[in-house]
């Protein structure tokens, strides 16, 4: 008998990618671990309570390597060369030592002013009084901006770049998609050999000209990954801490009287609505249980970050939206080896994006009924379109 998706879970009429959270709570009542069908990937084992997902992140029975899969036939699961979240160790420890001296608190804060810099530039071309959309306008082109700076993609070439990688992450059709990965592909790999014959100082050019760092597929890789991830994650960060905010003027009314709480308001955002929403998958390289469960060799299992970090046995009152919350322990960046590397970048760019916003416009509301507003899910990610809001002077 098949799995049930969690569309099929969710009640008639439940608009899942608006507020999946009621299912996640209905799961989690029922246990930890969970069979479920995930459309397109086929079935997997879901991971729903915060203890289960840190003992599955740390298991080193279940690899990431998609070779572990019991459907595994061709090498067609590494998209884009191969990089960190689809490989284990010795190959992840080797590839993630080559970037992480660039991702460290250390450089995320020589890279602070730029940031700034970025987001205040953002925001002059914002009107002060009228309707303006913080995804398009704000959320989306801050993270692109930083990431395409510090790895190396020239500015006529962003826009293009955020196409093709959108539609990887959320994929409109399979057509669509593989269109997209094969124009990433050819441009990818044209940009990391025209850096490795004239180096200028980037990452992905320091990387390109290191011949004993990365092959040519690990280089790809590094690239995609580096660049998708690194500004497809922060934009959904930034949109869903900005409409946790609107919708609860209360805790929006505390983070202007005192803009210093802007890194707490991140780390609540990123608990209460996880913008990487699930782990990748992870594949039972024998058998093992998992709280309880037992998984066959081959299966596959999936963390869901967002139903971890809202478990009520760890996070008090999980559904309401607190930025004076000191319980830590959230799951959004992941955990174990794979704990996200981009980490403390993500951090800085959101409380950055927030505390100008709150400083340089005084009074801003939703501009159409949030129940409207569009959320683009896909197996890992969850995001707003767009988030239209109303600004207003203050006299």
């Amino acid at each position: 008998m098949q799995a049930p998706t969690l569309e099929e879970l969710a009640p008639d009429g439940h608009d899942l990618a608006r507020d999946p959270y009621p299912v996640y709570a209905a799961l989690r009542a029922k246990g930890p671990v969970h069979r479920v069908l995930v459309p397109g990937s086929g079935e997997c084992w879901l991971v729903v309570t915060r203890d289960a997902a840190r003992a599955a992140l740390t298991d080193p029975r279940l690899r990431n390597d998609i070779r572990h899969s019991s459907s595994w036939r061709t090498d067609g699961g590494h998209a884009l060369g191969r990089n960190m979240l689809q490989s284990d160790p010795p190959l992840h420890t080797r590839l993630r030592g080559l970037v992480a001296k660039h991702f460290t608190p250390g450089r995320i804060a020589a890279l602070r002013p730029g940031i700034e810099a970025v987001a205040a530039e953002l925001l002059a071309a914002l009107p002060r009084q009228g309707t303006a959309d913080l995804v398009g306008g704000y959320a989306l082109p801050l993270p692109i901006t930083v990431i395409c700076d510090l790895l190396g993609v020239p500015v006529t070439d962003r826009s293009a770049f955020h196409d093709w990688s959108n539609e990887l992450v959320m994929p409109t059709s399979p057509q669509a998609a593989a269109s997209a990965a094969a124009e990433l592909t050819g441009y990818l790999t044209e940009l990391t050999a025209r850096k490795a014959g004239a180096p200028d100082g980037t990452l992905l050019s320091d990387l390109a000209a290191d011949a004993s760092g990365l092959t040519a597929e690990e280089l790809l890789g590094m690239a995609f990954l580096l660049l998708v991830a690194g500004h497809e994650t922060t934009v959904n960060l930034i949109s869903g801490t900005l409409h946790a905010l609107l919708a609860d003027p209360e805790q929006l009314a505390l983070l202007r009287a005192d803009v210093s709480l802007a890194p707490a308001a991140v780390e609540e955002s990123l608990r209460y609505n996880s913008p990487v929403h699930a782990s990748a998958f992870r594949f039972a390289a024998e058998p093992l249980d998992l709280a309880d469960t037992h998984i066959r060799a081959g299966d596959a299992v999936q963390v869901s970050l967002a139903a971890a970090s809202r478990d009520p046995h760890h996070f008090p009152d999980p559904d309401r939206f607190d930025i004076t919350r000191r319980t830590p322990g959230h799951a959004a960046f992941g955990h174990g080896l794979h704990h996200c590397l981009g980490a403390p970048l993500a951090r800085a760019e959101a409380a950055i994006a927030l505390r100008l916003l709150m400083e340089q416009r005084r009074t801003m509301t939703f501009a159409t009924d949030p129940a409207h507003l569009t959320w683009r899910t896909s197996t890992l990610l969850r995001g707003l379109t767009e988030l239209p809001v109303n600004f207003r002077q203050v006299r």
